[in-house]
């Protein structure tokens, strides 16, 4: 048997109704005693181990029809016994698969979904092997329409390759590749168009009411998206893509959203109503269809930010462990700048909108008390630990490396353009980094992104950097946006005091249950904690649905008696109220600034310089 002769898989939806996939993994020239197999651990792009390995609920192992012995010897490795000499050695697996997130895999009689890290074994020592998948049909004629949506690429030699969104033989250089290219299979909606030349594609599996023309609105605005980062990264306009296809894999449902990369894919699951339903051809995006947009903008950003331009730490991957690095930070953070960037300076809204949602995330990184106890650096090396599994505390000791990320990421961008009179930006930072990284497949050092800023900005813009990315402090922003013509202001919208907690969610139609006790506030003064259920507020019932109007009634410095059950004890509480804090952003153009200052922010957002009399 040839050293380079395929691992073959057979993937078969054996039984929907029950949520299971039987695949098999065929190893052309095994050890002959000892071969081992193993599942990952985890999956790129969401960094918690996962242990995928707990869903197997039967495996064996044969060759030449006859069975081998199989041990399991850890978590998610087996072992093989004696292998006949130049016998191949199958192992199959059933594989249960009631999972429906972007992370792993989904099989019932509507549709199957899964991520390679759920289901395909590696023997050991054969990574770099090349890999050939059968996708098979379910058995019988309800599932004859189904068809097969993934960018894996087509078996051109295989007997039964796979015709275009069709099940058969499909291939893979290696295993990584293997793992990197999720596969939906079902009755999904189809669409597609064009960007850098390649072809983009959109498969939406769930009940929706996208119209044609609705799907065609779609298509129309992804493409100024895909085509304004293609050119970001390829420097002119009209730049050629980085894939020779894409495809967006959309699950709809009632209420959902998250998005996993892949190198030239990304899975997504939204609500039914972000999808476009009639949206007008002018005026204000619907904010459904203005998230969705923007979390297609931040999966499609991955392709080069993450899927290509990589920590050192995750070059190559290894799936059985956690890889620790301190770089979240740029590569979710800054992918979450660029993500509602690239929706303005695509043209679908406007420098007003924009600024409301890059004032959301302020928003959102301030009312964290999280950020004042950990970097986001530290948040990025603890993500397996902390990030990926919150508890009631995580937002008293947790910053988001996300949005804190986002909100560096915009203030470096503002302060390489002003440091260099609008000779360098973020912008060039990327290129960079696309040149050095990206395309050479070396990757990024722990320290390579302040190397890069500091060789595009100068060494004292990468100091700030390093300042704003190790520091668990508040983040300034005020002066870098006063010199684009932008002011930030901060407010306290609501009148009433707080309480300084929050419910669980659903509380509003019941029980005031608390989900989290924020530090420092009133209800951490006098020992409230989660899991307590509020049920008196001096002396009258206290619900999920009246709490606010109980507020309502009054002033910081009050004091209100709280009666509440801890488990099935009843405990009384006297708790002074306070005012509520300024924690909520708000970004508006300056009602004066300096000619200078509109050209920046017209060259930062891509929009069309001000007349002198609107400059005036």
């Amino acid at each position: 048997m040839s050293a380079t002769a395929p691992l073959r898989y057979v993937v078969t939806p054996i039984d929907p109704a029950g949520h299971y996939f039987e695949v098999s993994c065929t190893l052309p020239d095994p050890k002959l005693q000892g071969q081992r197999f193993r599942l990952p651990a985890w999956i790129p792009g969401s960094y918690m181990i996962r242990e995928f390995a707990r869903n197997v609920v039967e495996i064996s192992a044969s060759s030449g029809n006859v069975p081998v012995r199989l041990t399991k010897i850890d978590k998610h490795t087996w072992r093989a016994g004696r292998v006949p000499a130049g016998q191949p050695l199958t192992v199959t697996a059933r594989i249960y698969a009631w999972d429906l997130s972007v992370r792993a895999a989904h099989l019932d009689e509507t549709h199957g979904f899964f991520n390679g890290t759920s289901l395909f074994l590696l023997p050991e020592g054969h990574a770099d092997r090349p890999c050939q998948v059968e996708l098979r049909r379910p058995a019988g004629n309800a599932y004859a329409a189904w068809r097969v949506a993934t960018t894996l690429p087509r078996a051109k030699k295989a007997a039964n390759g796979a015709e275009p969104y069709g099940f058969g033989v499909y291939e893979a250089a290696n295993y990584d590749e293997l793992v990197d290219h999720p596969v939906e299979m079902g009755t999904f909606t189809l669409a597609t168009f064009t960007a850098g030349g390649a072809p983009h594609d959109i498969a939406i599996t769930g009940r929706h009411a996208m119209s044609a023309a609705d799907l065609d609105r779609l298509c129309a605005d992804l493409a100024r998206v895909c085509q304004w980062q293609i050119d970001l990264f390829g420097g002119a306009p009209g730049s050629a893509a980085p894939v020779e296809r894409y495809l967006f894999l959309v699950m709809a449902v009632g209420d959902g959203y998250g998005g996993l990369e892949h190198r030239a894919s990304t899975a997504l699951i939204a609500s039914r109503d972000d999808l476009p339903h009639g949206v007008p051809a002018t005026g204000a995006l619907p904010e459904g269809y203005l998230r969705f947009l923007g979390l297609c903008s931040h999966e499609y950003f991955h392709t080069w930010n993450v899927k290509r331009i990589k920590p050192a730490a995750l070059t190559p991957y290894d799936l059985a462990v956690e890889n620790y690095t301190r770089l979240l930070w740029a590569f979710e953070g800054f992918t979450s700048y660029y993500d509602d960037l690239a929706l303005v300076r695509s043209g679908l809204i406007d420098q007003a909108a924009y600024l409301a949602l890059a004032a959301k995330n302020l928003t959102q990184v301030q009312k964290g008390p999280g950020r004042l106890r950990q970097s986001v650096a530290e948040s990025s090396f603890d993500a397996w630990i902390k990030y990926y599994r919150p508890d009631e505390n995580s937002a008293n000791a947790v910053v988001s490396y996300y949005a804190k990320g986002a909100a560096i990421a915009l203030g470096l961008d503002l302060k390489l353009r002003q440091t260099s009179g609008g000779a360098a930006s973020l912008d060039d930072v990327m290129r960079l980094l696309w040149r050095r990284h990206g395309q050479t497949g070396v990757g990024v050092a722990e320290d390579g992104i302040f190397a890069a800023v500091a060789e595009v900005g100068g060494t004292g813009v990468a100091r700030w950097l390093r300042a704003r990315v190790e520091a668990a402090e508040e983040l300034d922003l005020a002066p870098l946006f006063k010199g684009m013509g932008v002011e930030l202001t901060w407010d306290a919208p609501a009148k009433a005091p707080i309480l300084g907690i929050k419910l669980e969610s659903g509380a509003a139609t019941g029980e005031a249950k608390i989900a989290a006790v924020y530090a420092d506030g009133p209800a951490h003064a006098v020992g409230l904690s989660a899991g307590d259920t509020l049920v008196a507020w001096n002396g009258l019932r206290v619900t999920g649905a009246n709490l606010d109007k109980h507020l309502a009634r009054h002033r910081a410095g009050d004091t209100v008696a709280l009666h509440l059950f801890r488990r099935d004890e009843l405990l009384e509480k006297t708790i002074t109220l306070a005012a509520p804090a300024a924690d909520t952003a708000q970004l508006k153009p300056a009602r004066r600034a300096a000619p200078l200052a509109h050209l920046r922010r017209a060259d930062w957002l891509g929009a069309t310089p001000p007349t002198a009399e609107t400059a005036a």
